[in-house]
């Protein structure tokens, strides 16, 4: 697909307006209205292209309109999309049997979003530490890290330090005890003999791509192997195929107890989400206990089973190393230039700006501003996250806007 030239000046304003007027502003989004997406590349009403740099917060790994995983979910759609997990039907048993294989594990769990998946961990590991642990009743603790972001649930938000995210929403559960990232004498502190589960990003994204110290995860593995305390590791950013292993633990040869999927298991198409463990873990759930009544459903199934058949190949996890190196690359080139920091791993990366230049959010704006859509957290950082499936030449060319944008 060809690159786009010229500079776009978004959607028209009464789009915009049509597009909010009826919605809770939960949201602020850029002001362009998308109707068609290829690959790397958007569309919207007008007709203007767009680089997206986005990929859906990883939930488009492998790219807008994937001819595999639109195949999968056709060839489903004429045969059975919801049962309800009241019955059993033909295509569950085998996503659930492939993405456990994916993950080394023996049991999976099948959910929607993100957040259901954190909040099925977090129950899991409490009836664990009650069950198995002994931990006595209504006093298992979770350690999480500060700067965290886990979804946007009434639980989740309790542990958050971000303002946004929890201030007006309480009361909040307890149960929960925050230290800093990559801070691994500040885990081992405050495990307790009711402590039940560690759970961390490994790459936290939302956090600007903050990748903690050479060791943390291993480090993190041994205490918790040690301590009999799990290791719950929250992948539904950075995992399958984004950093360039199929999870990010895989960088410090580390598997957790509970790997918490999300984003790219739905393949861009319907929301995925599991919790995959062993079944001295996982088994602990009977019955009536926890739930769903889309989760695992035929269309997900098939959706999800193809993405993981795509995974499998390691096709997409060493493109994401390689054209990570022209990203990390390409950035650091910027440094003293507009930007100020860069972290990365494969084809994800927080960027810095000078806050001189403006926010994230009015560097995002100029961008879009010349085809490309990338999104601001915290001031003045934004994130990069390519479609896995973007071709070099493009990723030179959308690096290119953030240059002109920061000269």
């Amino acid at each position: 697909m060809s690159i786009t030239t010229g500079t776009t000046t978004g959607t028209t304003p009464a789009e915009v307006e049509r597009a909010e007027a009826r919605t809770a502003h939960n949201y602020h989004p850029l002001p362009v209205v998308l109707a068609h997406g290829e690959g790397a590349w958007l569309t919207d009403v007008d007709g203007r292209r767009f680089l997206d740099l986005l990929a859906g917060y990883s939930a488009l790994n492998f790219g807008h309109s994937h001819p595999r995983l639109i195949g999968a979910a056709h060839a489903q759609l004429d045969k059975l999309t919801l049962t309800s997990r009241a019955f059993i039907h033909d295509a569950f048993a085998d996503f659930c049997a492939a993405l456990g294989d994916l993950c080394g594990k023996e049991l999976v769990l099948p959910m929607n979003t993100g957040a259901e998946a954190v909040e099925t961990a977090i129950k899991v590991s409490r009836k664990w530490g009650y069950e198995v642990k002994g931990v006595p009743a209504d006093r298992a603790r979770i350690i999480v890290a500060s700067g965290n972001f886990h979804g946007r649930t009434t639980t989740i938000v309790g542990f958050s330090d971000d303002p946004d995210a929890r201030d007006g929403f309480g009361p909040f559960a307890p149960g929960f005890d925050t230290v800093p990232y990559g801070d691994l004498a500040a885990i081992e502190a405050a495990i307790t003999p009711d402590t039940v589960a560690v759970l961390v990003e490994p790459i936290q994204g939302e956090g600007g791509v903050v990748i903690p110290p050479e060791g943390y995860l291993r480090g993190i593995r041994e205490l918790c192997s040690r301590e009999n305390v799990l290791f719950a590791a929250d992948e539904i950013q950075a995992g399958l195929g984004r950093t360039g292993r199929t999870f990010a633990c895989d960088h410090e040869g580390v598997v957790p107890d509970l790997y918490i999927l999300g984003k790219a298991l739905g393949g861009g198409i319907v929301p995925v989400s599991a919790v995959v463990g062993n079944r001295d873990v996982l088994g602990v759930l009977k019955p009536g206990q926890h739930g769903s009544t889309f989760g695992g459903n035929p269309l997900a199934c098939a959706v999800g089973h193809e993405v993981v058949d795509m995974l499998a190949t390691g096709e997409f996890q060493t493109r994401a190393t390689d054209l990570g190196v022209v990203l990390r690359e390409r950035l650091d080139a910027l440094v003293g230039h507009g930007v100020v920091a860069v972290r990365s791993r494969g084809l994800w990366a927080g960027v810095d700006i000078d806050p001189s230049l403006g926010t994230g959010r009015q560097v995002c704006e100029r961008l879009m501003a010349r085809g490309v859509l990338a999104k601001d957290t915290h001031g003045s950082t934004i994130r990069l996250a390519p479609p896995l499936v973007i071709s070099d030449e493009d990723l030179h060319w959308g690096i290119d806007q953030l240059a002109a944008v920061l000269g």
